[in-house]
């Protein structure tokens, strides 16, 4: 009989890792959850609806502009810039979109400048700006920045768009 309890002590013992994994497997499941709640009340805490402002870019085909850089202001304040890698402007050319500057900004009117540097047809040196006049309103406020091929004159063009 002495035998025997070692025996239906590891017994025990594997139920009772077994009920420590599930514990410590819900514990991460709870974790995980917990953590994406937090995400979106910070979100939420340092992006409020009422002052919230974004900005993205988006390439439409791409053909007589190689993206090189791209630099935001507004009201003469740069608040992003960005060096592009061939592969992320082949990721925007296959449709993909880039979030530029997500922060706040007060309700009123606001200047908005992007300025787009790059290699533009016959291997020239491009340099464009485009220049938007917002008028923000309690809501949350997204501009897309719009790089496209104008075949009409063979010369990439950039514009600022207001969401709806």
């Amino acid at each position: 009989m002495l035998c025997w309890a070692p025996l239906a002590q590891a017994q025990d013992d594997t139920g009772e890792a077994g009920s420590v994994a599930m514990s410590v497997e819900e514990l991460r499941k709870q974790v995980i959850e917990l953590n994406r709640d937090l995400f979106v009340l910070e979100e939420d805490l340092l992006f409020p609806a009422s002052t919230q402002f974004a900005v993205f870019l988006s390439v439409e085909t791409g053909e007589f502009l190689s993206l090189d850089a791209v630099k935001l202001k507004v009201d003469d304040e740069v608040v992003a810039s960005h060096l592009y890698t061939a592969r992320q402007v082949d990721a925007l050319r296959r449709g993909g979109m880039q979030r530029l500057h997500m922060g706040n900004l007060k309700t009123g009117e606001h200047e908005v400048t992007v300025f787009v540097d790059g290699i533009g047809p016959e291997n020239r040196p491009y340099r464009k700006a485009a220049t938007y006049q917002l008028d923000k309103g309690t809501g949350t406020a997204t501009l897309e920045v719009r790089i496209r091929d104008r075949s009409a004159d063979y010369q990439p063009a950039v514009e600022l768009v207001e969401w709806e």
